[in-house]
């Protein structure tokens, strides 16, 4: 799963333009879920979800509360809160 998250990470690395490339490969998953979910396309969010599992994506998602779950767009929160709903 590395290599897989890694060329992920990689392939996408307009989402995380932030981040010094040197760190790019050990952000946490809340910020890579975060960045996709925010600045992907729905495309980058099944190839994520493929690598993660839904039920880790889902898992990540939800557990973001207080100001780190108004980081998502409230748009985004929405819809993504019914979409992923099913994996937890």
């Amino acid at each position: 799963m590395e290599d897989k998250r890694a060329d992920f990470i990689d392939r996408h690395s307009g989402l995380f333009w932030y981040t010094p490339e040197s760190s790019r490969h050990s952000i946490s998953d809340e910020l890579l879920v975060e960045s996709t979910l925010n600045y992907g396309t729905l495309d980058d969010f099944r190839e994520l979800k493929a690598i993660m599992t839904p039920q880790h994506l889902a898992k990540v998602f939800f557990s973001a509360t207080g100001r780190k779950a108004n980081n998502y767009f409230p748009e985004i929160r929405n819809f993504f809160s019914l979409a992923l709903k099913k994996y937890v």
